[in-house]
């Protein structure tokens, strides 16, 4: 099965409704495909979302990355050279992980293919199926607190409530979801970087006297501060989960060695795909430290592979996965089945994905 050429293309979709946090708002989802084809007629599957405010990789420097630097290095290559391929994307230039996720995951998707099993049976398949939490953006008190109405109508048993717009508001937003909420559902905060490491901490402490039942809270402080990191995790009364703070598995690993955070939250755009995310998984393992697997604002493509990753390993215990079901419909064929907050990966070959309706994409280039 050898490599014969690389097609990339934009998927467009809207979302339910825009998509807000302390770094961005999003209207919809304009993905970056990737299908990787074979003299076999197999074809491998990838996506890639443009999020430079956290990534650093907008449209153009996807396309760019896999045309220039990652495609030619690839081109007539066999599939079964799994292993050298895998590290030649890595390897192909510095950064741009979001462009080497889209590929790594499509050369995942063909050698399951060639195998004849779904990438979670090779990874492990410890599960069918795993339960995702759901966002709320974060707006006024009351906004969040009819998109939380909504969520718990829909079936969610678990909140990831975006906060850091205006920290005074903080805690009346944290206030208004719990109120709406109840007291049996799960809550998880995200603040995006926007705190200090000792208004974290303040913040923190009073969403507990108010008994607001946070069951952790998701980068609280810049990426680079992993000083800071590790003051809240010190001095917080939830647990501290790393994310921005975590792109290679290098940086996981000074974290977990400096004890800079409770928990790994391994993202394949922020890691450069699924080969990485397995080295944090393996250290993870290692080090006792649970994981979150989660996602930027992306399409079902991208997610899917998530899905089998998660599905895989237990280290894995949370699960924040709803970019599928944040958009207005879904024109990728084939994968993980998204049913609200249950999710069940496929057993079809590779990542099971069959290809993207007709009207959702337009073509960028043909790499030969």
């Amino acid at each position: 099965m050898k490599i014969t050429e690389i097609r990339l293309s934009i998927l467009s979709v809207p979302l339910r409704v825009p998509f807000k946090t302390a770094l961005r708002r999003v209207d919809s989802v304009e993905d970056v495909v990737v299908e990787i084809l074979t003299d076999t007629d197999e074809t491998g599957y990838g996506e890639a979302p443009p999020t430079g405010v956290i990534t650093g990789d907008t449209t153009g420097a996807i396309i760019g990355a896999i045309r220039d630097h990652i495609a030619p290095k690839l081109i007539g290559k066999d599939i079964d050279d799994f292993e050298n391929l895998t590290r030649t994307v890595q390897s192909a230039l510095v950064h741009n992980t979001s462009a080497k996720a889209a590929v790594d995951m499509a050369l995942w998707d063909l050698y399951g293919k060639r195998c004849g099993l779904s990438v979670c049976r090779m990874l492990g398949a410890s599960r069918r199926e795993i339960e995702t939490d759901i966002t709320i953006s974060v707006n006024d008190p009351y906004e969040m607190a009819k998109d939380t109405e909504d969520a718990i109508r829909r079936g969610y048993r678990t909140l990831k409530v975006k906060v850091g717009v205006e920290p005074s508001l903080d805690v009346a937003r944290l206030a208004a979801v719990r109120q709406a909420a109840g007291r049996d559902v799960r809550i998880r905060i995200d603040a995006n970087q926007a705190w200090t490491p000792k208004q974290a901490v303040r913040i923190l402490e009073e969403m507990e006297r108010k008994e607001l039942g946070i069951e952790l809270v998701e980068q609280p402080v810049k990426a680079a501060d992993l000083e800071g990191l590790a003051f809240v995790t010190a001095h917080s009364p939830v647990p501290v989960l790393a994310d921005e703070a975590v792109f290679s598995p290098q940086d996981a690993l000074t974290i977990m060695q400096r004890h800079a955070a409770d928990l790994i939250n391994i993202k394949l755009m922020k890691c450069g795909g699924l080969t990485n995310a397995l080295r944090i998984v393996s250290a993870a393992e290692v080090y006792g430290m649970e994981c979150m697997l989660g996602c930027m604002l992306e399409a079902k493509i991208s997610v899917n592979a998530a899905v089998e990753l998660a599905c895989a390993r237990q280290i894995i215990t949370r699960i924040d996965l709803d970019g599928p079901v944040l958009l207005r419909e879904d024109p990728v064929l084939g994968g993980a089945v998204f049913d609200e907050r249950r999710i069940t990966v496929s057993d079809a070959p590779g990542l099971g994905i069959r290809g993207i309706m007709e009207g959702y994409t337009r073509p960028v280039l043909e790499l030969m």
